[in-house]
């Protein structure tokens, strides 16, 4: 390398020296050019030929995963293989996979959208109250960290009206990462995973909604439930509920023990229409829950702040 610098730096010697050509009578100017350009092209020759013996060199791999502690013994949790699953990804792709086993769709929601899609398109009424429910971040330019995956709902309703079109229902979930101004603590975070479900069909009915629901829920923890609702709130579902499953026993439920684990209802007229789909005609249900909430229940864990705590021992439980 050092010899690669030397003859760039000889190089720039020679450029220097053939300024001053011109300086020189007209009859010596063409000599003095030619040995000038035969000096210039010997040292590019060199820079080439050095620059390839650099490529041929064969470099020891750094490995960046390695321990940096010095004179420090290697932790005992310390992981030694190519890594895991983060827990919370690993139950996501389940979730995923029941929902498509079951003829839904997947589209993954985004991380930075705008108020339109976050409150208008849902129709959250302006300086409505709802709104501060969902309180979270903003940027500079205005943009916002989504608070709940239905910042996508209008998306799937525009991109898959043509499907209803030709007789199709439209069945999509969309999983994400979402964020609150929370006050963190072992129920609440700042930032977690949600799924939400979007149906729309000219049939579809409120009893439909509350069997994918169950089924889903059958499905993930693998054993028959009791469910239960009770009347909830969200501008863009009417009516709107909060589901409950009975706890499962096998992981110390008992009989009566019931808990919320997603708001739904059917999807409002108004949401229908601003997404150009008649709501006379097609009649559709939504439902949108944490996945965080999901794996505390099935792995009993007690503090949600595990999750995004980077710790070690945490993680290779999983």
């Amino acid at each position: 390398m050092l010899e690669i610098e030397s003859l760039k730096q000889e190089l720039k010697n020679i450029n220097s020296e053939a300024a001053k050509i011109r300086d020189l009578p007209v009859e010596q100017r063409a000599d003095f050019g030619k040995k000038i350009n035969a000096r210039r092209q010997e040292i590019l020759a060199k820079i080439a030929e050095a620059e390839r013996a650099l490529l041929d060199i064969e470099v020891e791999p750094i490995d960046i995963t390695a321990w940096s502690g010095v004179n420090e013994p290697l932790p005992e949790f310390y992981l030694t293989d190519m890594g895991s699953i983060h827990p919370l990804m690993s139950e996501l792709d389940r979730v995923i996979k029941i929902y498509q086993m079951m003829g839904f769709d997947v589209i993954e929601a985004r991380q930075l959208d705008d108020e339109f899609h976050m409150f208008d398109s849902l129709n959250f009424a302006k300086e409505h109250p709802a709104r501060d429910g969902y309180d979270t971040f903003r940027t500079e330019e205005g943009y916002i960290p989504p608070a709940h995956t239905s910042t996508m709902q209008h998306r799937v309703l525009k991109s898959y009206r043509k499907k209803l079109e030709k007789g199709e229902n439209i069945a999509v979930v969309v999983p994400g990462r979402v964020f609150r101004n929370e006050d963190v603590d072992a129920t609440h975070e700042h930032t977690f995973y949600q799924c939400e479900g979007v149906y729309v069909s000219e049939k579809c009915t409120m009893g439909n909604m509350l069997g994918i629901l169950r089924e889903f829920f059958e499905k993930y923890y693998g054993q028959k439930l009791n469910i239960r609702t009770q009347p909830g709130y969200f501008p863009f579902t009417e009516p709107s509920l909060e589901f409950m499953i009975e706890k499962p026993k096998s992981l110390g439920g008992k009989k009566g023990d019931f808990l919320e684990m997603l708001g739904c209802g059917m999807i409002h007229p108004n949401v229908l229409k601003m997404a150009g789909i008649d709501p006379a005609r097609y009649h559709g249900f939504a439902w949108g829950g944490g996945i965080d909430r999901l794996v505390m229940l099935k792995y009993g864990l007690d503090d949600v702040r595990h999750f995004e705590s980077g710790n070690l021992r945490f993680l290779k439980e999983f």
